[in-house]
């Protein structure tokens, strides 16, 4: 574009010396608090009517095509006379001064703006109203309102334009940094490393209300009875909006399909969460925190930290509320793994050592009796190991915790609590009881050897039960006494069966 037409706007106007008229009114333009200018557009009327008179009816599509033509507009528009404001708002010494420098004040986004003025005159409008950007000048950038109306008595000739100037840069700049502070949060919530959620609970607030209204103080005992009306809160939850991060971890390819499919996502143990989640609101726990279980829409398992806030300024009807849900998968498996090894022998996934002795104090103090315990010895393990490696008596141990794995059930527990030695605890279990598990265990045995080739799994083992009131210890040791006695058969040496060749 030439540079001529980047000075469109009102640059070529050509000034003609202030008329100063008699009276008040000449007083009120010059000292009007707002910029005023006087001009004739009675040039760019005769102008549109030659255009007219050429069979031009789309003005704008006019002056796009030739960008010149709105050169020749502005350069038909004459300044009569500005007042002290305008001065004032554009540093200028004088009328000349401004006169002479309005190439530097009506320019860049002007020419638009400009075109939309003249359109609105072409429609036949008597004023036009614009928002553009002027310059002072020494530079400053102005945001102003532009509004022009053609003065009564002038309508046939446009001689003579009242056109008003109010700068509104404060305003635009307020309406500018909060464009940009609302674009930053937007930001914010759509690329949160968290998954967001933007809701309405007014519903919900409007029920617990009710609630109250007619007299219900014990609010937990009233969920537990009508387990319907946490349904029915679940229901009348309004999500409004989620981020990207929400739609990646469920799994969801857009926010209609993960909106639509709500309830795969809240289900199972959620109303039981859910149900607390509606207690501290009622108790006016307006943020809180817990634990809960999500699904993905893939079907997986989501461990989720979840924050629920009321927005500042919507505690009276909770109609925004933002929920951060935080997915603590991983570290809730590696929680559960570092437990798991905790209490469990990391060979054969039996309980430990560690297990077996917190589970007999337990059993001593609460129970039930009768208590019965099996002591269990893998047969031949050290032979296994000197002549065939550790690895094959690995290998055997392995086994020998699949089968006593597979012979208890909770309450029952099985445990490794040294080398080759294992141990039963049948809480609630009579001496019958405990007979009819070791025979299990035989079965489960031959059953074993049946699918392994090599070395043979086979037990010693011995069972005794202790009544209400007795030490656990000393059954225990009547138990492992039972294991001994068995042992010393297998190898038909009384006098050490560790020693003994098993092969």
């Amino acid at each position: 574009m030439h540079n001529d037409v980047r000075q469109a706007a009102r640059p070529a106007v050509r000034p003609i010396a202030a008329e100063r008229t008699p009276g008040d009114d000449a007083d009120m333009f010059d000292l009007a608090p707002v910029s005023l200018w006087l001009e004739d557009f009675s040039a760019v009327r005769e102008l549109f009517e030659s255009w007219r008179a050429a069979g031009i009816t789309d003005l704008r599509a006019h002056l796009s095509a030739d960008p010149a033509r709105i050169v020749a507009c502005s350069s038909r528009i004459r300044v009569i006379k500005v007042n002290r404001r305008t001065l004032t708002l554009f540093g200028a010494k004088d009328v000349d001064h401004l006169v002479q420098n309005l190439a530097s004040v009506f320019r860049d986004d002007m020419l638009q703006t400009h075109v939309d003025e003249l359109e609105q005159l072409w429609s036949g409008k008597p004023q036009f109203v614009s928002q553009t950007v002027n310059y002072t000048l020494d530079g400053r950038r102005l945001d102003v309102l532009l509004k022009a109306v053609i003065l009564p008595g002038h309508e046939s000739r446009w001689d003579r334009v009242l056109v008003t100037i109010e700068d509104i840069t404060e305003l635009e700049g307020v309406r500018r940094r909060a464009a940009q502070s609302e674009l930053y949060a937007r930001g914010l919530f759509e690329h949160s490393p968290v998954s967001l959620w933007v809701e309405d609970f007014s519903s919900v607030k409007a029920l617990l209300d009710d609630l109250r209204e007619r007299g219900i103080v014990d609010f937990r005992t009233f969920t537990n009875v009508h387990p319907e009306f946490v349904e029915r809160c679940m229901q009348e939850i309004h999500v409004l909006d989620v981020n990207q991060h929400t739609l990646r971890m469920f799994a969801a390819p857009d926010k209609l399909t993960l909106l639509a499919r709500l309830s795969d996502i809240f289900r199972d143990d959620m109303q039981q969460h859910f149900q607390e989640q509606l207690v501290d609101l009622w108790d006016h726990k307006l943020f809180h925190q817990r634990e809960v279980l999500n699904y993905s829409l893939e079907g997986a398992e989501l461990n989720v930290h979840l924050q629920f806030s009321v927005f500042p300024g919507h505690e009276r009807d909770w109609d925004l509320v933002l929920v951060a849900l935080t997915d603590i998968t991983a570290r809730k498996k590696a929680e559960a793994y570092l437990e798991f090894l905790g209490k469990h022998d990391a060979l054969t996934k039996l309980k430990n050592r560690s297990f077996y002795i917190d589970e007999i104090n337990r059993l001593e103090r609460k129970g039930p009796f009768p208590v019965t315990a099996i002591a269990v010895d893998v047969n031949g393990l050290k032979a296994v190991n000197d002549q065939l490696g550790h690895a094959a008596g690995d290998a055997l141990l392995r086994r020998a915790g699949e089968v006593l794995g597979k012979a208890v059930e909770k309450p029952f527990q099985a445990a490794r609590i040294g080398g080759d030695e294992f141990v039963l605890l049948l809480p609630g279990t009579d001496e019958r009881g405990g007979e009819a598990v070791m025979a299990g265990i035989r079965q489960l045995v031959e059953v074993n050897n049946q699918f392994y080739s090599g070395m043979p799994l086979s037990f010693a083992m011995g069972a005794a039960t202790a009544q209400d009131g007795e030490r656990l210890e000393a059954m225990l040791q009547r138990a492992d006494a039972v294991m001994y006695t068995e042992k010393r058969a297998h190898y038909g040496d009384p006098s050490d069966e560790r020693r003994a060749d098993p092969l």
